[in-house]
């Protein structure tokens, strides 16, 4: 599949981006080595005091960076497809991936890493939340003059270790996908980051991560006030020209025509979403709305879809979802009253116990706070669901359903270095990340700097 014209824009567009830096002051970077009658580790370790090198702030040690670590945790909760638990464990990184882990008695430490004693922690994988609008510049994300705007794309307004992300990252998480607002009905391109990073390169994980539709609610108000009907033919008659545009391509390819159809960027970006190179993210909630979202875009059009939000009654539609293969983001709304029964419902306890169990959570940060992406999914569970299913559904589920749980969302040799250590079950809200790691790098460390 040849996109060339458009990954060349997005390395140009990345490349252009890539020291851009937040934050309330900037910082030169100084060559410690120049000072010969100074100890160069101690004069680090005082400037991460007084918070002089930009991105200890947060707690990060500028030590990390390339170095081999190797942690001796309490237990180690893996959320792989085995479920594994390794007590008293230790687990090494290298080259920012994981490189082994075992049982303490098992996997002695070999020379050469910074060990890290947390013997009373857990080590869990890195929080991913998959409706996110905080790693970018937030005044960017809502483009009104048009109910589609496929054009936009959020890789633009990336903005590495900004202030809300640092909150994220003091709340274990560090995967999120950034989209655009719902203020239309076809919002444009999101992008899957990390929480760790100072450069765009450093942080971008994929881009597009998704397409973003909203359906319903706020991209109702248009303009003149589209309705759901207008709304939806919006919607399908884009997605119909960009399959056929697809298409057509596609026939190019495989030598089925000799004609060369001419390139439309309007419609380029579609072809990796026909492709199921990503998802489309749908602001959706209300069952009828969600009902029409499953029959569109997963049985018609084909499109790998994740439910985001999926509140009020939506889970109603659970039958409809499994049968569709389709994945439900719940949140940040966690109950809804059923005034025909007169009775509250937890949304996601509701969604599991009809069988949809590709069921995880958001925080639409910052509607809520990024850092309380667990918080979140304590409140699912006070309301009906259960905590080891939470915890897999801010970790593993949402990796999964942003095509990304090759790389995160589960602690396996290989991965990603992204975890957190936590004081205990990151579902329970007593619980507190003390230490998160970001591609094998400290990037908090409650220790030098707890956020609260």
């Amino acid at each position: 599949m040849k996109r060339e014209h458009v990954e060349t824009s997005i390395r140009q567009n990345v490349e252009k981006s890539k020291n851009r830096r937040t934050g309330s002051a900037t910082f030169r970077r100084i060559d410690l080595s120049r000072f010969r009658h100074f100890d160069v580790s101690t004069f680090r370790r005082l400037l991460v005091v007084v918070g002089l090198i930009a991105g200890t702030a947060s707690g990060a040690d500028p030590d990390d960076s390339g170095r081999k670590l190797a942690f001796r945790v309490g237990k180690i909760v893996t959320m792989d497809v085995n479920d594994t638990v390794v007590n008293n464990a230790v687990l090494l990184v290298h080259d920012g991936r994981i490189e082994r882990f075992e049982s303490a008695k098992d996997l002695a430490v070999p020379e050469g890493y910074r060990v890290i004693e947390a013997k009373k922690l857990w080590l869990v994988p890195g929080l991913v939340d998959a409706h996110n609008h905080t790693a970018g510049s937030l005044m960017d994300l809502n483009d009104m003059v048009y109910l589609s705007n496929p054009g936009l794309r959020t890789l633009e307004t990336i903005t590495p270790d900004n202030e809300l992300i640092k909150e994220a990252r003091s709340g274990g998480v560090t995967t999120v996908l950034l989209i655009p607002g719902s203020g239309t009905n076809l919002s444009g391109f999101g992008t899957v980051a990390k929480t760790g990073g100072e450069s765009v390169d450093e942080v971008v994980v994929r881009s597009p991560g998704s397409l973003k539709i909203a359906q319903a609610g706020n991209p109702e108000r248009f303009w003149f006030g589209v309705g759901r009907s207008y709304m939806n033919y919006n919607t399908r008659q884009t997605l119909n020209k960009a399959k056929d545009y697809h298409e057509s391509w596609l026939a190019f390819e495989r030598g089925d025509t000799s004609e060369k159809p001419a390139v439309d960027l309007y419609y380029e970006e579609f072809r990796g979403l026909f492709a199921h190179e990503y998802p489309v993210s749908v602001h959706t909630q209300i069952y009828q709305v969600v009902m029409t979202t499953i029959d569109m875009l997963a049985n018609k059009l084909g499109i790998k879809t994740v439910l985001d939000h999926s509140t009020f009654d939506g889970f109603k539609t659970a039958p409809l979802a499994i049968a569709a293969g389709v994945y439900t983001i719940n949140g940040p709304r966690q109950y809804w009253f059923d005034r025909s029964q007169r009775k509250m419902h937890g949304n996601a306890a509701r969604w599991w116990q009809a069988g949809m169990h590709k069921l995880g959570i958001n925080t639409d940060a910052p509607v809520v706070q990024e850092k309380q992406l667990s918080y979140q999914a304590a409140m699912a569970c006070w309301y009906g669901w259960k905590p080891y299913d939470a915890l897999r559904g801010v970790t593993r589920i949402p990796a999964e359903a942003l095509m990304v749980d090759d790389r995160v969302g589960s602690i396996e040799v290989g991965k990603d270095a992204d975890f957190g250590l936590w004081t205990g079950d990151p579902i329970d809200p007593r619980s507190s990340c003390e230490l998160t790691v970001v591609g094998g790098k400290i990037v908090y460390d409650a220790s030098v700097r707890r956020r609260f």
